[in-house]
């Protein structure tokens, strides 16, 4: 009943021990893998990186942020050269590059030795050693081989999906930034033609012609626009403090600027079906999963295959008698399944896949609904904007050039011109 199962065990075998002297001559990956984290992201039109804290990147961090005005893709290269966070991901790297030099090597043989003294003189009477090595661990090598280099894939994956994460953040905090100086800019704007409006109101109330409820009307408006400014700029400070903690700099890096203007709107967007295609084919975290559920596939298959095989050790026994004679031999050691028959490490392989399956499909379901929220808050804020842009503004402009007309006769006075051009302001 037995013999069918023979050939199958000598191939492994000598599979296993193929795979120990070829382990002998592997290295730790290279660079801990980033030249294929350079690769993942590449492919998807990201600038090539370095190692973090690295001399080079450090001084190519400074090259680029002499270049004023920055840039929203040079903000996003200075993050990928100074983040903690991308450090953190590079030092993960390093972790399952270890783990998978580990993998390929067999575990370091047992020596072991005893002695037998005489009650007497104290003379060695008897001595035995032996040496041996785990046949388990031998056998398993190929297997735990792939599991480690199948992580190590996992985690190039992820590492990369957080720079592609890091650098949305980035993208987000700079336009933030922007716009929250250009909307300081317009609140100065109106808060200028707010004094400007009190100012003449106490000259009006000193010639005798405001009454005191007019006058303190305008300068309770002229107070709340400078209010207004106030909370402006601190959303701007805000802003770049948040660019330049994504960014990594530190005080003595805190010397740059951005533009005074947002950048035109995109004319439009994909489809929805094409984007979320896109991010079904292109998602570096859905990739990292699905290679993590593959390893639990792989992970459950071998804990199947070797459920009752405890440890087993083989090697070589030799001892002397106190009659002179040396005895030499081979050894075994097997650990009988009597009290564990391996059910839990099966149960916990099956639930760690299932629990993989369960997290990979809530992650499509939400990379989904993203992709479909993201577009439709995209267009209504399109839609919008170019409301603004083709009536709200010129006619705003047009209110603003009508006053100046009636006020240039005379035919009102000049604070409903101030007030218009307060609103144009507000309206831009």
């Amino acid at each position: 009943m037995n013999i069918p199962a023979k050939p199958r065990t000598q191939s492994r075998l000598g599979i296993a021990l193929a795979a120990a002297g070829l382990a002998a001559c592997a290295g730790i990956p290279e660079d801990r893998g980033l030249p294929q984290v350079q690769a993942l992201l590449q492919a998807r039109g990201y600038p090539e990186m370095t190692a973090p804290d690295s001399a080079q990147a450090g001084k190519l961090a400074d090259e680029l942020l002499a270049q004023e005005p920055l840039s929203a893709d040079t903000a996003v290269r200075i993050a990928l050269l100074l983040n903690p966070s991308w450090r953190a991901g590079y030092a993960r790297l390093g972790i399952s590059a270890a783990a998978v030099y580990d993998a390929g090597r067999l575990s370091n043989p047992r020596l072991s030795a005893g002695a037998q003294f005489t009650g007497d003189s104290g003379a060695v009477n008897r001595y035995d050693f032996g040496v041996t090595e785990d046949f388990l661990d031998l056998l398993l090598l190929p297997s735990r081989s792939r599991l480690a280099a199948a992580e190590f894939e996992r985690t190039r994956e992820e590492a990369a999906a957080a720079v592609i994460g890091l650098s949305g953040q980035v993208l987000a905090a700079y336009r933030r930034l922007v716009g929250a100086r250009q909307i300081a800019g317009l609140r100065q704007a109106v808060a200028d033609a707010a004094e400007a409006s009190a100012a003449l109101a106490q000259r009006y109330f000193d010639a005798g012609n405001m009454a005191q409820l007019d006058l303190e009307l305008q300068r309770a408006a002229a107070g709340q626009a400078q209010a207004d400014v106030v909370r402006a700029r601190n959303e701007a400070l805000a802003a770049r403090a948040e660019l330049g903690r994504l960014m990594g700099l530190t005080a003595e890096r805190d010397r740059w600027q951005v533009p005074e203007r947002l950048p035109p709107l995109p004319t439009q967007d994909p489809g929805l079906a094409e984007l979320q295609a896109l991010a079904r084919r292109s998602r570096l975290d859905l990739a990292a999963k699905r290679s993590e559920v593959a390893l639990r596939e792989q992970a459950l298959g071998i804990t199947r295959e070797y459920q009752l095989v405890g440890e087993v050790e083989l090697g070589v026994q030799g001892e002397r008698d106190d009659d002179g004679a040396h005895l030499l031999g081979p050894a075994l050691a097997v650990q009988l399944p009597l009290f564990n028959q391996g059910q839990g490490a099966l149960l916990r392989a099956e639930s760690q896949l299932e629990l993989s399956r369960a997290e990979l499909s809530g992650m499509e379901v939400v990379a989904g609904k993203a992709v479909e929220l993201a577009l439709a808050q995209a267009a209504a804020a399109r839609a919008l904007a170019q409301r603004y842009a083709a009536e709200y503004v010129p006619q705003s402009q047009r209110i603003v050039r009508y006053t100046q007309q009636r006020a240039n006769f005379q035919l009102i006075d000049p604070f409903a011109l101030i007030r218009a051009r307060q609103q144009e302001y507000d309206t831009y």
